[in-house]
């Protein structure tokens, strides 16, 4: 009988209870790095507010209310093309968003109550389906070409793609590229909005603004997909290099 491929399998053989220890035991957390240009004040200030929360509010909820908050996001963002005012509904919701997102971790981390494999698993499939929700809402706002809201959302998941599996080959988990991290592009979305209520068309009324803004985060996106991507497959040659 062949032997097990590894712990994890043999744990399952003899006894299914014990499964979920098995794989705990092999699970290898990343190192996080995060060096985006807010992350030290904001680091400051989700630790400062997550030892203020009560009790009863749990990590779990905080993640719900970040999802929520991005689902409604790219409803405001589609609905922004019958009323404006939309837009500033927006700005609330990503400040929810930024809310419940980013204190979620910051709290587990501060009570003790960490499940890593859970919460990388959860906190980032939920970013996708919101970021997918979200980039449909400004597709259909009016305000943005859907050509662009969809290439944006292709180079995010692309992104994503490439930064989980630099998660896993290399175990380090970068939540920011070239010091911008959600929180920065966040702001940004923000004062976007804040912009396109005033001005929703520029160059005498040619371009819409978002189109100018979206075609030069989609470039952005694009280089940072192809630098880290050939960056990491180099060390990843170095590292394996055959003798």
């Amino acid at each position: 009988m062949a032997s097990a491929a590894s712990l994890a399998d043999f744990a399952e053989q003899m006894n299914p209870h014990t499964l979920a220890e098995a794989r705990e035991a092999e699970f290898r957390q990343a190192s996080r790095f995060h060096t985006s240009l807010l992350a030290g004040i904001e680091k400051r200030l989700l630790v400062w507010m997550a030892e203020r929360l009560p009790a009863w509010v749990q990590p779990d909820h905080l993640t719900l209310i970040g999802f929520v908050a991005q689902l409604a996001t790219g409803a405001f963002y589609a609905l922004s093309r019958g009323d404006r005012r939309f837009l500033l509904v927006a700005i609330a919701s990503l400040a929810l968003n930024w809310f419940g997102d980013s204190l979620d971790g910051t709290l587990a981390r501060v009570r003790q109550q960490q499940r890593p494999r859970y919460g990388f698993y959860v906190d980032h499939i939920i970013d996708s389906i919101g970021t997918t929700a979200m980039m449909g809402g400004l597709a259909l706002s009016g305000y943005m070409h859907p050509a662009i809201a969809i290439g944006l959302l292709v180079a995010f998941l692309l992104l994503s793609i490439q930064s989980y599996l630099a998660t896993y080959t290399l175990g380090e988990f970068h939540l920011s590229f070239w010091s911008f991290g959600p929180t920065e592009l966040r702001l940004l979305l923000i004062i976007g909005n804040l912009a396109l209520f005033r001005w929703p068309f520029v160059f005498h009324g040619h371009y819409r603004l978002f189109d100018i803004g979206g075609a030069i985060g989609l470039v952005g996106m694009i280089l940072m997909l192809l630098v880290f991507s050939l960056k990491n497959t180099v060390r990843l040659y170095r590292e394996e290099k055959i003798r």
